[in-house]
């Protein structure tokens, strides 16, 4: 039976995205078909657009995203149909050399592919989903690896966060950085993952997180996701973060823009023998310039959090359940409720710096 469904598809670079009737390809063995209910808007899909990466085309756009499994394929073993899940956009083979070493955020096989050949136009042009997903859309099809069921009591829109901007941030804060009681932190970039490191920072019992954003309107949510302190950003801002941490800078800061100024800004800010972890996603041609003899004597480290270094098949479902208790709040993320057609939109505030998470409600 054929299947299809609405998504939104970009044609080409400079195109805007639009919503198209699409063609579902037909389920096989081990996989799953997913009937989409809430999918965020990341800066990963502006990256898609935006040049900063250059997929195939035409491409379906999304990746984080829950929803509803309406059929299993054979040999389907971890989701049923009915089952509520999130969709899992960077899914482990588990047998790899880096699935081997419990490294699964760096699998062979799934990482550093921006998009796959999945599905059909109406008119029978092949299109490419992005991460292998392509959730802004009313139904997807995925390997069965790249769902992760949760609990029914866990709102889809909630849900959809944990596929990318909550894993992201909580798994920077806690698998990477480390962040222990009592240590200082400042997030530079309030989006959706900067304000989820804000949140893991301060359940983590760091005493002082800094917020740092170029809009004032972002000092509100950053508080509502648990930040001490809020900063605009400038030209002095090292200075600024030196003044609230008795001279020295903190003790960790995170990069959650993935630009080259505010990774320099972030290392600035930072304390000798401190940690800068870089969650946000760059373009190629950005380069970071650090002098020879400041790495050397500043003795401070610049690392990188790859999907939080998590395994989101251990991590998802440990945080749904951290939400549906209560004791994970998310409601200050979602800032926007939108159909596909205003996705165009939301990639316009989100380039301006306005509000945190966009999300489609299908």
């Amino acid at each position: 039976m054929t299947h299809y469904v609405p998504g939104l598809v970009v044609r080409a670079d400079g195109v805007p995205a639009a919503v198209e009737e699409l063609r579902l390809p037909e389920i096989g063995p081990g996989q799953v078909r997913v009937r989409i209910r809430a999918a965020g808007v990341c800066h990963s899909d502006l990256s898609m657009v935006n040049g900063t990466l250059r997929p195939p085309h035409p491409l379906v756009l999304g990746h984080e995203a829950a929803g509803e499994v309406v059929e299993t394929g054979e040999r389907v073993s971890r989701a049923s149909a009915g089952d509520h899940v999130v969709l899992n956009w960077q899914p482990a083979c588990r047998s790899c050399w880096f699935c081997d070493r419990g490294e699964v955020w760096l699998c062979s096989t799934s990482s550093g592919v921006a998009a796959l050949e999945n599905g059909m136009t109406v008119d029978g042009e092949p299109v490419h989903v992005t991460l292998g997903v392509g959730a802004f859309a009313g139904e997807v099809v995925v390997p069965e690896n790249a769902v992760i069921p949760v609990p029914a009591e866990l709102d889809f829109d909630l849900a959809a966060l944990l596929g990318c901007a909550v894993l992201t941030g909580t798994g920077a804060v806690r698998n990477t950085a480390k962040v222990a009681p009592g240590d200082s932190v400042v997030v530079i970039g309030l989006g959706g993952v900067g304000l989820s490191v804000v949140t893991a920072a301060r359940a983590a019992g760091a005493a002082q997180v800094i917020a740092v954003d170029l809009a004032e309107t972002k000092k509100g949510l950053a508080e509502a996701a648990g930040a001490t302190d809020f900063v605009v950003s400038s030209d002095t801002l090292s200075k600024d973060i030196r003044a609230r941490t008795s001279g020295r800078g903190a003790d960790h800061a995170f990069e959650a823009v993935g630009r080259a100024a505010t990774i320099r800004a972030a290392w600035r800010a930072t304390r000798r023998g401190g940690r800068v972890t870089v969650v946000g996603m760059g373009a190629a041609d950005d380069m970071v310039q650090l002098s020879a003899l400041d790495i050397f004597s500043s003795a401070r480290t610049l690392q990188t959090s790859v999907y939080g270094q998590a395994d989101p098949d251990l991590e998802i479902p440990a945080l749904a359940r951290d939400v549906v208790a209560g004791t994970l709040n998310l409601s200050h993320l979602i800032t926007d409720r939108i159909t596909l057609a205003d996705v165009p939109a939301a990639f316009d505030r989100m380039a301006r710096g306005e509000g945190a998470r966009s999300v489609v409600v299908l």
